[in-house]
């Protein structure tokens, strides 16, 4: 029998076989590398502000430097609001009723195909980031990082992003970026002033976003091995 003494313990012996395959490091890279230039060209910088855009490129990094916390945090960001884009899209398609109506361009003619089906990662990301917790761990941290980073996405987005409505011209190009100027994209709300409007999606995503995903996350993963 093995004396206890001399066993590794669990959290030096797990690291090895948690590692992500190389395989799925390169799958997502490829993928990542199309969708870039796609929506630069198509819907214009701006459009990676949104936080799953930003989910996206980060996890295209995290997987490589096999980060928990990077992982933990876009998981924080995304995953009830990308699992309510699945939802709504499972209803449109089965029973012809959108739930929230957020992804109706998915089913839009006007727009390309190609890049409908880009878009598809916004159904599979968050399962991605819930298979990877699964391998590295969930950071206890992720809600703090992400808290603040999602703070200053909002503000840059208010502060910086084209507001509504969308150009005449090109009516692709993207505005009003995480709703920052109201839920319409051709309009400005108009039930506060825009930075309390402001303040308030702040609060929403931290309160009604991120909180309830870091708690589920920290419970049902464990924290990240020591390495």
């Amino acid at each position: 029998m093995m004396n206890p003494m001399t066993q590794a313990p669990y959290n030096m012996t797990t690291p090895a076989h948690r590692r992500i395959p190389i395989w799925v490091k390169v799958a997502y890279s490829a993928y990542v590398a199309v969708v870039v230039p796609c929506y630069w060209v198509a819907y214009t910088p701006w459009n990676f502000l949104y936080f799953c855009d930003i989910a996206l490129l980060v996890t295209a990094v995290a997987i490589w430097i096999e980060s928990p916390l990077l992982v933990s945090m876009q998981a924080v960001a995304i995953t009830l609001p990308q699992i309510l884009w699945v939802v709504d899209l499972l209803c449109r398609l089965v029973a012809g009723v959108h739930v929230t109506g957020v992804t109706a361009y998915m089913l839009d003619a006007s727009i390309p195909p190609f890049l409908r089906a880009l878009s598809s990662f916004h159904g599979w990301l968050p399962f991605v980031l819930l298979w990877l917790l699964s391998r590295l761990g969930y950071d206890r941290r992720a809600f703090r990082w992400q808290s603040m980073a999602g703070v200053v996405v909002l503000l840059v987005s208010y502060l910086f992003a084209p507001a509504p409505p969308p150009s005449a011209s090109h009516r692709s190009w993207e505005v009003n970026i995480n709703c920052v100027y109201g839920l319409d994209d051709q309009q400005t709300q108009s039930f506060m002033a825009s930075p309390l409007w402001v303040l308030s999606m702040m609060a929403f995503h931290v309160i009604a976003l991120y909180l309830p995903a870091h708690l589920v996350l920290r419970r049902v993963f464990e924290p990240p091995p020591s390495r």
